[in-house]
């Protein structure tokens, strides 16, 4: 194939972007309602569908569903979002190690939550995280635990060592908890508490792995309540952030690397761990994006000039992620969900203008998060693929959105599909027999 012709790509994936119809708008949705003047332009110019990620009607985390969009099976790779969460934070993880992502949270008595996030906490979290790490000694001197933050309130720690399983259940009660009372189960999420860890299987692995975690958290808490950091946050009337509240815990999974399964020299631009974990595991440059923080404060437009670096840096694929749009969808503020879709365009109008000619741009939702709801759903969302050399023959749209996107000429597609169709568009797809 000739190497003139050939093209890169800048994946963009708005987490959470697609949504329902909202009744107080006239049945808009948050799409319909932003002002997207760029996206309107790449519906008109470029190539529109629909896409189910995981597989068709099915509901994806974002984890499974970023696997997806770049060409793995989460079905038969995905160990759980604890080992890409403490990826993220820049962890070698060994085969064998345990890996649990966290929340700092804020607990009064019996360990009952009072604030899942601490308040948000950010300031002072080093000072914890190291205060965590130097205090904490497990009864069991030849499994190491280390912790980690993430961003913000988010945190994780991995155990290395011997006799270790990640078969264990969830301590967040939100999640996957272990309670054989149902009555009890239902005084729990009246009145929600940190949940005693337990095996999911009778290995000694299994029962070895639930005890530690228990004694570390608990370890953890006594450090924390006394800690100065949250002394102050008491006086300044905060919340404390004075337990920590692991969940998701996984084995290290092992994936072929982009490179290799894709021939492009791939590069990841994350503020969230979540997304940079994912880059890390397979391989992918992610480089630090300074004012990159995950949420509504979160610089899109130094995602966009790191972008064009990378460009010009000789990367092929470059993935982009923005995670505000979802964390604003979960927390059902439609009029915030609306400004991070306006704020998304401008960050793609600064790609759309300073990338090379040659560049395709795929933009895209990687599940539907409903506001109404809170959550995750399993309806489709719209993506739209443009190309800044007119390359591609645009379907004419005028509007990108949930109800336009079936008018497209991708039609449907699942997550599964998207990087052949991709490649088809940067010619660098590879004929199958003779």
């Amino acid at each position: 194939m000739d190497p003139s012709h050939l093209k890169t790509c800048v994946l963009v994936v708005l987490d959470g972007m697609a949504d329902l119809e909202i009744p107080a708008m006239d049945g808009k949705t948050p799409v319909e309602a932003a002002r997207t003047p760029i996206l309107d332009l790449f519906a008109k110019e470029g190539k529109v569908g629909y896409m189910h990620s995981i597989g068709y009607w099915k509901v994806g985390g974002s984890d499974t569903s970023h696997m997806a969009l770049l060409g793995y099976d989460p079905w038969s790779i995905y160990t759980g979002r604890g080992p890409i969460e403490v990826a993220g934070t820049g962890v070698n993880l060994q085969e064998g190690d345990v890996s649990i992502r966290c929340n700092y949270c804020t607990v009064g008595d019996g360990m009952h939550i009072l604030d899942r996030t601490a308040g948000y906490v950010r300031d002072g979290i080093e000072e914890l995280a190291n205060a965590i790490n130097d205090g904490v000694h497990l009864s069991d001197p030849s499994v190491k635990a280390e912790f980690r933050n993430s961003q913000d309130y988010r945190c994780v720690v991995y155990f290395r060592g011997p006799g270790i399983s990640a078969s264990i259940s969830d301590m967040d009660p939100s999640y996957d908890i272990i309670i054989d009372a149902p009555m009890e189960r239902d005084k729990v999420k009246e009145n929600p508490r940190i949940i005693d860890c337990k095996p999911r299987d009778n290995s000694k692995e299994a029962i070895h792995m639930a005890e530690l975690l228990n004694e570390w958290v608990e370890k953890s808490h006594d450090i924390l309540k006394k800690h100065p950091v949250n002394k102050r946050r008491e006086e300044q009337g905060k919340p404390p952030a004075n337990c920590i509240m692991p969940r998701g815990a996984g084995e290290t999974p092992m994936y072929e690397p982009f490179h290799e399964k894709w021939h492009l020299k791939g590069a990841c631009v994350a503020g969230t761990g979540l997304i940079k974990g994912l880059g890390n595991l397979m391989g992918m440059r992610t480089p630090d994006v300074p004012g990159a923080t995950g949420y509504v404060d979160s610089d899109l437009l130094s995602k966009a000039r790191v972008t064009v670096e990378l460009l010009e840096e000789g990367m092929e694929f470059i993935l982009v992620h923005v995670e505000s749009i979802d964390e604003v969808s979960h927390d059902g503020n439609v009029k915030l969900k609306i400004e991070m879709l306006e704020k998304g365009d401008e960050m793609l109008e600064y790609i759309a203008e300073h990338v090379p000619d040659n560049t395709i741009i795929c933009v895209l939702s990687d599940h539907t998060t409903s506001c109404e709801k809170g959550d995750h759903t399993a309806d489709p969302s719209p993506l739209v693929i443009w190309s800044k050399d007119s390359s591609i023959q645009g379907d004419g749209l005028q509007k990108f959105s949930e109800h336009h996107a079936y008018k497209g000429s991708l039609k449907h597609v699942e997550g599964k599909d998207l990087m052949p169709i991709l490649l088809n568009f940067m010619n660098r797809h590879e004929q199958f027999g003779a």
